[in-house]
């Protein structure tokens, strides 16, 4: 057990600062989830309240009582909201917040930080061509949407020391590779030692020429047939 809590914080401050990044990214909606209760709660805590003092029940005078009563009117306020859910009635409610300028950009940034995210949801590290026919540039692409301009795709070329940050390009998909053994964890740690290490050496692969890196057309292609695999043998 000593040898394993040795290895684990023998990789440098990089790795702590990504795990310290991953632990906040983790914790960021179970905080949000509890704001929300408490502040359903002081609500409901305060409507109730008043209702029950028009009838002359003092909440004051029965505490604990008063406290399973919040907890279960919370308890019906979700549960009500879990019909929605499980009615698809809370697509509508979504509806109405898409129109509100920002909800769209902040739910997306929510998804971009899920990094257990697979299939078409990926975030797919690449490369794309630097400022010589010669150097390349690691990138990021959140989506394998295609952009504005036909066959052509975003990508963003993120800063260091600070990955959220950057520059979008939309390239041209033969000009874009893809290093499939990368992760958005992994780019994050090369980010954060600011080359110090190197993509190769976090990813645990030998350097190899760009040719042997798929294009993202390749990438594409062999993802599509994976998946038509895939609903074959579901059939």
């Amino acid at each position: 057990m000593l040898d394993k809590i040795k290895d684990f914080f023998g990789h440098g401050k990089d790795h702590i600062i990504t795990v310290i990044l991953k632990g906040l990214f983790w914790l960021a909606p179970i905080a949000a989830i509890t704001i929300i209760i408490l502040w359903v709660y002081e609500k409901f805590n305060s409507l109730t309240g008043y209702l029950f003092t028009l009838i002359g029940f003092e909440p004051d005078n029965y505490p604990i009582l008063w406290t399973f009563i919040g907890v279960g009117l919370i308890a019906f306020f979700a549960y009500i909201l879990g019909i929605f859910v499980e009615t698809g009635m809370i697509n509508f409610i979504q509806k109405l917040y898409s129109k509100v300028p920002g909800y769209s950009t902040i739910k997306e940034l929510v998804n971009i930080f899920n990094t257990s995210k697979s299939g078409e949801k990926k975030v797919l590290v690449v490369l794309i061509r630097g400022f010589s026919k010669e150097d390349y540039n690691v990138g990021l692409m959140y989506s394998t949407k295609e952009s504005v301009i036909k066959d052509h795709y975003t990508v963003v070329l993120s800063m260091t020391p600070i990955p959220n940050g950057g520059y979008m390009f939309e390239v041209h998909k033969d000009k874009i590779r893809v290093i499939k053994e990368a992760t958005f964890d992994s780019n994050l740690q090369y980010l954060l030692s600011m080359g110090v290490k190197s993509l190769a050496e976090i990813v645990k692969i030998d350097p190899k020429p760009i040719e042997e890196f798929e294009t993202l057309e390749q990438y594409l292609k062999q993802f599509e047939e994976n998946k038509e695999e895939k609903f074959d043998i579901v059939k």
